[in-house]
């Protein structure tokens, strides 16, 4: 009984601190999130929704709080994935029906088992934003978060998010990145809430996100354009941070060739360095202030390997892919 009392208590303290450290750090909408207790199913917990929030902006804030706080991301089913369900219905409405069901599937399992990846996620984040009186797209297409992603091949669709409309206006959601991160080098899923992957400006959701209907995708570009794009980090995004050069992600350079960069709000100019293969910082080159940027350069070393990351502070900030030029 001491044992199990002892046991209960260290469980309390560690839901008290955890409790405290995020009431510090996120807003207050996301503290009243975060004590919520455990619901039975999804229309009791728009129900509560609906009670402590009453602007479908705190509505579609709370729902994805609420998510990416007591969702932890399926790595298991990510690195290695089941076979993709194939419909094979004799018309458009039964194979709509099939869809339906495999669907309302995913996401009672993402509610009960508090684990998905980005179809899950996604799915839960709409049936949620439908229960709480929002209208709420689940938006299936490409995306880049990895190194390799820069310079890919053209690939299906890989991602989930959604769109909801707030006060008339539509804004972009990832709950999935919101709840954390892979790591790509321990190979884990790192959970930490983010909350910049809510109401995301598009201009930088797009860097990273590629919808699969053309009905989403806005002024965001042909798709060899978005893969051969800089991969971008939350610290970009914090910084409102703009490239104007290189043009693409991609740059073709030879070792020893000095590459320019020019990028639009870093001011912490001492704290911007990139990583040899011995993970040493190295300095930027030729740092000057040129129309309200930053221009620098680069001497390429290809014993550094194949991509450049920038770091702020050490934060990761953007990366570039390096192709050596033909001869």
């Amino acid at each position: 009984m001491a044992i199990r009392k002892i046991a209960f208590v260290f469980l309390f303290l560690n839901v008290v601190f955890l409790n405290s450290s995020y009431s510090q750090r996120y807003s207050a909408l996301d503290s009243i999130v975060l004590k919520y207790p455990s619901f039975g199913s999804p229309e009791k917990l728009a129900e509560r929704i609906q009670k402590d929030f009453t602007s479908e902006h705190d509505k579609a804030r709370a729902i994805y709080s609420w998510i990416a706080l007591n969702l932890n991301y399926d790595l298991k089913t990510y690195l290695d994935p089941p076979e993709p369900k194939t419909f094979t219905s004799k018309n458009e409405l039964e194979n709509a029906k099939q869809i339906q069901l495999a669907h309302a599937s995913t996401t009672q399992k993402a509610f009960r088992s508090k684990k998905a990846v980005c179809e899950g996620f996604s799915l839960l984040y709409q049936q949620l934003a439908t229960l709480s009186g929002l209208k709420c797209q689940f938006v299936t297409g490409d995306s880049k978060r990895l190194l390799n992603d820069i310079g890919r091949k053209r690939l299906g669709s890989n991602h989930a998010w959604n769109t909801v409309q707030i006060d008339g206006k539509w804004i972009l959601i990832d709950a999935t990145w919101g709840e954390g991160y892979f790591d790509e080098k321990r190979q884990v899923s790192v959970k930490k809430f983010t909350p910049i992957y809510f109401d995301m400006a598009p201009d930088y959701f797009y860097m990273t996100h590629f919808p699969e209907s053309s009905m989403y995708a806005g002024n965001t570009g042909n798709k060899e354009a978005f893969l051969n794009g800089p991969l971008i980090y939350n610290e970009f995004v914090d910084n409102s941070c703009e490239i104007s050069a290189p043009f693409s992600g991609v740059v073709h350079a030879n070792d020893g060739d000095k590459i320019t960069f020019q990028i639009k709000n870093i001011s912490r100019l001492e704290d911007l360095y990139y990583l040899n293969k011995k993970e040493e910082h190295v300095k930027i080159e030729n740092p000057k202030e040129k129309d309200g940027q930053l221009e620098f350069q680069v001497t390429y070393n290809r014993k550094y390997g194949r991509f450049i990351t920038f770091f702020l502070s050490n934060q990761a900030l953007a990366a570039f892919k390096i192709v050596p030029k033909q001869i």
